[in-house]
């Protein structure tokens, strides 16, 4: 168990943002609906205003700044700059040194500003509404961020902005369809409220909540259904193993509406040189962790059929170890493509990227058997437990 958090002053600002709003929207949303209707149109400015925003935190604030995972012309900067102070989530140089921090000292209870080890509460909103000292801004991890003109222009003036941007968009938006009021409430108030947690999911329940198929050394999960309500950031195992890809769901049919942004901005000329882990990483992690789990399900319920268990440990151990030979060479050959520019070296790469290929297929079949194996030996181990 844990020790009890250090007593830390209260942070007043972060209580009226984050408990304050909250309480006073509860009060004032049906009162003003009792007394009025709310447009179509500002439910409608609510949810794409709570796109913006999110958008302008996922693509923005996590994605560009916070891992530089794809680089993005000054326009398309400043459109993200632009959302992501509408989310109010403190400024682009606070929250990608703070998130960086995270990434180094992930489930630190010392030092990760929002340690799922210090529990949901705290994860989720808690860290923020005391000033701990795991919390406190550095940003000697931030050196690019601190010579970045745009982000240190917003950091300095970061409250006007959060007011002019706000009076700006609620007040266009209000105007143009009629409904000031319930623009200002459901697209201003409520989104916020929204946004706030649809962030704070992901350092708390992305941190709970899901399965682990890169990594087991941290804490962080792959969950569908929180991928879709955070914009993409929901397959968070996968990102805290490959924090750099510009992609957090990487299979094609994974929701990831942050990635798709990402993605259509290169082809018009607005993002470049997008980051992707190579392909061979991803799936030697995966095998890894498949690995893992058998060896696991083996210690589990091998005592019940020791012989054919240890063959079959002996068979998957063998057969990784001899994927894992395939890999050292293709890494020795691109560590001679980059000290040797020659034709024999690629086509000698190609060869490997070929053979490669087809070993993980192999591999991967003969794996999916033994798990398969695996499971009806399970079965039936647990069949008999049951009958006697």
């Amino acid at each position: 168990m844990n020790p009890p958090l250090p007593k830390a002053p209260i942070n007043w600002i972060a209580i009226f943002a984050l408990v304050f709003l909250p309480v006073a929207a509860l009060i004032t949303i049906p009162v003003y609906a009792y007394y009025n209707d709310f447009s179509l149109a500002a439910w409608l400015s609510m949810f794409v205003l709570l796109g913006v925003s999110s958008l302008g935190i996922t693509a923005g604030y996590h994605r560009l700044w916070a891992h530089k995972a794809y680089e993005a012309t000054l326009p398309l900067k400043i459109i993200l700059m632009i959302a992501g102070t509408f989310a109010v989530q403190n400024s682009i140089l606070f929250w990608s040194s703070g998130h960086r921090t995270h990434h180094r000292h992930v489930d630190d209870i010392d030092k990760d500003p929002y340690s799922i080890n210090n529990g949901f509460w705290y994860a989720h909103m808690g860290w923020m509404l005391r000033n701990y000292p795991a919390a406190e801004p550095n940003f000697k991890n931030a050196p690019d961020l601190l010579n970045d003109k745009l982000v240190m222009f917003q950091h300095k003036y970061y409250v006007p902005l959060v007011i002019i941007i706000h009076v700006a968009i609620l007040g266009t938006v209000g105007w143009a369809v009629g409904d000031l009021w319930g623009v200002v409430l459901l697209g201003g108030l409520v989104r916020l409220i929204l946004s706030h947690h649809v962030t704070f999911f992901i350092n708390s329940l992305c941190h709970m909540w899901g399965k682990r198929p890169y990594t087991d050394e941290n804490t962080a999960r792959d969950n569908f259904w929180l991928a879709i309500a955070t914009w993409g950031e929901g397959y968070h195992n996968y990102h805290h193993i490959f924090q750099y890809d510009y992609r957090n769901g990487v299979k094609w049919w994974q929701y990831d509406p942050t990635k798709w942004l990402i993605w259509s901005c290169s082809k018009v000329g607005l993002a470049k040189n997008l980051r992707r882990i190579p392909s061979f990483n991803i799936k030697k992690a995966e095998l890894a962790m498949r690995f893992k789990y058998a060896e696991q399900d083996l210690a589990v319920y091998g005592h019940d059929v020791n012989a054919d268990l240890n063959a079959m440990k002996q068979k998957v151990a063998q057969e990784y170890e001899a994927f894992t030979h395939t890999l050292n060479d293709w890494a020795k050959l691109k560590e001679q493509e980059l000290q040797v520019k020659k034709a024999a070296v690629a086509e000698k790469i190609h060869n490997m990227d070929l053979k490669l290929t087809v070993d993980f297929q192999l591999v991967e079949q003969k794996l999916s058997f033994h798990r398969e194996r695996l499971e009806t030996l399970m079965r039936s181990i647990k069949k008999n437990a049951v009958s006697s």
